[in-house]
């Protein structure tokens, strides 16, 4: 397609745009009285109108019902869980049997660390991309000196070369071979939050068990914008948060994936609670732990009904429109933001870099090669809401459900207003 950097043009793509009733869906912040050009959906997205129905009919049951709404509300709550693993296996190309809704992101990954990180003398190194998300980091750090060990011996970064703002699939293959049996756990972003790069998953799930090791994947910033075959992939396990293209509500419940072949594993080691007991004789208040034969074995507490019924009500969304068309329309308006871009760089002094790769997501990293933070202030202060993460980058995510091809446009005319008045 031939772009243009005109407001006309911009209408046009927003009227055939298969998806556009979806933004009235959402609730959007207002600076000066007018909505936001909102490109930070990879950090919180926008709450949907729908999102209240859903928690209003929790306090109902719970004003109503009490202790009783456990069994007797319309969506009981001992079970209310369970409602959210099919549309989500759907996003994340898995069985409804390999998925279930707990906890918060790291603390999943902490506890799937203690099924899948089992280092033996020789096989006991873990492989991460350089400068993965910090919280990552300290996972890492925390659970090999769990396991009595140096994190500087046995946590290997897989680093970009020089010069380069991505990493290479095959400079990551050629470090699995490499550590061979030392392997025990490749665990990598699988889009990184910095650059926006999404990683070769299959191929890497590929050749990390082909070494003998198992593979996760922290899939905070890939969930709900990329496709996903995690089945199909053959990765171990993997865990994401809700709260970013899922618009699930800051800091609300996480998702897990334990592939099928480790369900009903009875030697699999795992932090066990009342809650991925067999619900059949869950109320027998058995001594023995009798683990559900799906993914809820890995719950431990029951499910916090309120921070749940948002990322249900989030969920029926995509239900409805499928991950598809909502890949197809990123596509398109990742890459018309792309030639505004470019279009702008030639109006102005400054350089715009964008750092994300090909193989990308709804995200765009740019260098503002020229331009402090003062740009970013004025893209705040005049309705564009975007991230800034040092030295001199800029996150913009246009997602698909709300984002609008006339929202790239005139986020062109804001940018070029900022460079020429800084």
């Amino acid at each position: 397609m031939e772009f243009k950097n005109t407001l006309a043009f911009a209408q046009s793509l927003d009227a055939q745009d298969n998806l556009k009733t979806y933004r009235d869906e959402f609730i959007f912040p207002k600076i000066n009285g007018k909505e936001v050009i909102y490109f930070t959906g990879n950090s919180l997205g926008l709450q949907p109108k729908r999102t209240k129905s859903f928690v209003d009919e929790v306090m109902k049951d719970w004003g109503e019902l009490a202790v009783e709404g456990h069994f007797y509300a319309e969506k009981p709550w001992w079970d209310y869980h369970e409602r959210l693993a099919a549309p989500l296996a759907k996003v994340v190309g898995a069985l409804t049997e390999e998925v279930s809704v707990m906890n918060t992101l790291t603390v999943n990954l902490h506890l799937l660390m203690v099924s899948f990180y089992n280092p033996t003398k020789k096989r006991f190194k873990i492989l991460c991309e350089e400068k993965a998300f910090p919280s990552d980091q300290y996972m890492f750090q925390s659970q090999v000196r769990f396991h009595g060990l140096d994190p500087e011996e046995t946590i290997v970064e897989i680093k970009k070369r020089d010069g380069e703002h991505h990493w290479r699939t095959e400079d990551i293959l050629a470090k699995i071979e490499e550590l061979g049996d030392e392997l025990a756990l490749v665990l990598i972003g699988g889009v990184n939050y910095y650059n926006g790069q999404v990683m070769d998953m299959e191929t890497i799930t590929k050749a990390g068990k082909a070494v003998g090791a198992n593979v996760g994947w922290d899939l905070a910033h890939a969930v709900g914008n990329v496709e996903l075959k995690l089945h199909d992939w053959d990765a171990d396990f993997a865990s994401w948060c809700s709260y970013k293209y899922m618009n699930s509500g800051p800091g609300n419940a996480s998702g897990i994936f334990v592939n099928k072949k480790h369900l009903n594993k009875k030697d699999i080691q795992r932090f066990e609670g009342w809650w991925g007991t067999k619900k059949e004789t869950r109320f027998l208040m058995k001594p023995e732990f009798e683990p559900m034969d799906n993914a809820d074995a890995w719950q431990i507490s029951n499910v916090p009904i309120l921070s749940v019924a948002p990322y249900l009500a989030s969920l029926t969304m995509f239900e409805e429109v499928g991950m598809q068309k909502l890949i197809e329309k990123r596509k398109l308006i990742v890459s018309y933001l792309e030639y505004i871009l470019h279009e702008i760089d030639k109006e102005v002094d400054s350089s715009f870099e964008i750092i994300t790769p090909e193989d990308r997501g709804c995200q765009l990293s740019v260098f503002l090669h020229g331009q402090g933070k003062s740009l970013f202030n004025y893209l705040m202060e005049n309705g564009v809401v975007t991230d800034w993460r040092e030295p001199n980058v800029i996150r913009l995510a246009p997602a698909p459900f709300y984002s609008t091809y006339e929202d790239m446009y005139r986020f062109g005319q804001v940018l070029k207003a900022g460079v020429l008045a800084n």
